[in-house]
């Protein structure tokens, strides 16, 4: 049953634009294969069928002038799927060979036509919501981008958005952007749009060079790579007590008397936590108290050329001084990997294990996915990925063959993948079975869910203590596998910020003009038992997976994760489970 649910919910939710289009071309083959038939006897209608031949790669080259052209560079990453369908065109050539040679032709258009079959339901099945806007203006791109995501963008009723408001309110920014021929201000309109979804499925991805241009991006919670409005030299962030302390600070501000811990107290001349609240742009975290928690580290972004900056000095008495922005400063992205805590790439190995001291063993999840890309397709389709079962029972037991006697697992920056690799390690750390989602589909703004998966309890492992540790990085399938975890009574999700409050599926994409940028979005459902979407946040932007202990931040903490570099929740974590099972 959970094959056949997932298998209808992956059709329901490919782009039925697409299936025309592949009928079209399998339709001219099946005609081509009946005028052979017919015709193969009259060597001057036989000439003609050859050149029929070339119908269905003719059809395909029409799709790819429609839905291609000018947007080659992203035929990779969004619209490769879209070969396969040009594949079956070409492989309509391949009878044509053999045209006068009876057996010959029979055994390649039979295998021609299997082939084909197969193709056309791959095909299908994965037909991308893949939208080329890279042909249009500015602004027929931008309203293009609305109609798309106002059509298929699968929580627009859960969020309560109203594209046509949205797109009046940006609109005068994009005509603005096309007056000027200013890409620059194109893409922070397109940003600021899509920041209005508070969404961390909803992304803008930008394919030109920014130090090219005068005007300035917007900062881009999404890639910290991007050049930033300004950075003085130093960070701030926002402690448990609400002090606002600087991090991650440079020798220039260093000399003016601001150190890593240096109470900051206004900020352009406004109390710091007043400026926070009015001065820091909405930069689209779907969980408004994550983006609460970072605001003060944004703050250090904006202010201008020169900001005005008031502190309390070793005296304990208040100072002001001018700080000028700096050039290739990298204090903003120096503070932003720390308090996420992003691993070197050789330390962050997915699904690796190690004991953190005789009793604490340690497991990484970095994504929900394995280099086999045919056995996670089969655990999505089944709901139950028995290699990763597998994996991690062998890993456990050699933890525990080690000493373990708790676990911490981490899923700190979690990118995500598939959900059934999150319901694979709870059937081992549970003993019942229960609800876990629904993969479902959109039919007239309400959510319906179409394939029910469940937990299936092992039970090897139901005793072990277990803490998962978490943050606003942890996005899509590793927000779900955080929620999966929460729900078991031997496991303690812990963090200093929640997940990122975002699970459902990709597969929306508009390329916007030009190719400058393209918008990423869901258009495939996850629910809960209600048939609400599973993790996402609503209109009001409170967290549905809220971590179940926050990790403390203060000064010793913010010293530690900042100043230090130290993996200080990891150290927590250890304490905390080890105190708990005393």
């Amino acid at each position: 049953m959970n094959f056949f649910g997932s298998l209808s919910h992956m059709f329901a939710s490919s782009n039925k634009v697409h299936w025309v289009w592949c009928a079209v071309i399998l339709l001219a083959m099946l005609i081509l294969a009946v005028l052979h038939h017919r015709w193969k006897d009259d060597s001057g209608k036989l000439r003609i069928w050859r050149l029929l031949c070339l119908v269905p790669l003719i059809i395909c080259g029409v799709h790819a002038c429609v839905y291609v052209v000018g947007a080659f560079d992203y035929l990779g990453d969004f619209m490769g799927i879209y070969i396969i369908m040009y594949i079956i065109g070409a492989l309509a050539l391949i009878p044509m060979l053999f045209a006068k040679r009876r057996i010959g032709y029979r055994i390649t258009a039979v295998l021609t036509g299997i082939l084909s079959c197969l193709c056309g339901l791959y095909f299908c099945a994965y037909s991308p919501d893949c939208f080329n806007h890279s042909r249009e203006s500015y602004t027929g791109s931008f309203h293009s981008l609305v109609q798309d995501m106002d059509k298929y963008y699968v929580l627009k009723e859960w969020k309560e958005i109203d594209f046509p408001a949205l797109e009046a309110k940006y609109m005068p920014m994009v005509e603005e952007a096309e007056n000027e021929q200013d890409p620059v201000k194109f893409c922070n309109a397109v940003k600021m749009f899509c920041n209005e979804m508070h969404d961390g499925h909803v992304n803008v991805g930008i394919r030109f060079d920014y130090s090219e241009y005068s005007a300035e991006p917007l900062i881009d919670d999404h890639d910290y790579g991007l050049a930033l409005i300004y950075d003085h030299g130093l960070s701030m962030i926002q402690l448990d007590n609400n002090d606002i302390i600087a991090v991650c600070t440079s020798a220039e501000v260093n000399a003016v008397g601001i150190e890593d811990g240096t109470v900051i107290t206004k900020w352009n001349g406004k109390p710091i936590l007043k400026a926070i609240k009015e001065d820091v742009s909405d930069i689209g975290f779907s969980v408004r108290s994550n983006e609460d928690r970072i605001a003060a580290l944004t703050l250090s972004c904006c202010g201008g050329k020169t900001v005005e900056v008031s502190f309390i000095d070793k005296s304990g008495k208040e100072q002001t001084v001018t700080l000028e922005k700096l050039e290739k400063s990298p204090t903003f992205r120096e503070a932003r990997i720390a308090f996420s805590h992003f691993l070197k790439e050789e330390e962050d190995i997915n699904y690796s294990t190690r004991m953190l001291d005789d009793k604490c063993g340690y497991l990484r999840l970095n994504a929900e996915g394995t280099e086999n890309s045919l056995q996670d397709t089969l655990g999505y389709l089944t709901g139950d990925h028995k290699w990763a079962k597998e994996m991690f029972r062998e890993k456990l037991r050699d933890l525990k063959s080690h000493g373990m006697e708790y676990l911490v697992i981490d899923l700190r920056n979690n990118m995500g993948g598939y959900d059934v690799i999150g319901y694979a390690l709870c059937d081992l750390l549970t003993d019942k079975e229960w609800y876990c989602q629904g993969l479902g589909v959109r039919k007239d703004g309400k959510y319906v869910s179409q394939c029910d998966q469940y937990i299936h309890g092992d039970g090897e492992f139901a005793d072990l203590k277990v803490i998962a540790l978490t943050n606003y990085n942890c996005v899509s399938a590793g927000d779900g596998t955080s929620l999966l975890l929460s729900k078991l009574p031997n496991v303690t999700l812990a963090g200093i910020t929640d997940p990122s409050g975002c699970d459902q599926e990709m597969g929306g994409v508009s390329i916007l003009s030009g190719g400058l940028a393209f918008v990423v979005y869901p258009v495939g459902l996850v629910l809960n038992e209600d048939s609400e979407p599973n993790v996402d946040t609503a209109a009001d932007r409170i967290s549905r997976n809220p971590v179940e202990v926050r990790i403390p931040l203060d000064h010793d903490a913010a010293m530690r994760i900042f100043r230090d570099k130290e993996d200080y929740e990891l150290d927590w974590a250890m304490k905390y489970i080890e105190d708990s099972a005393e």
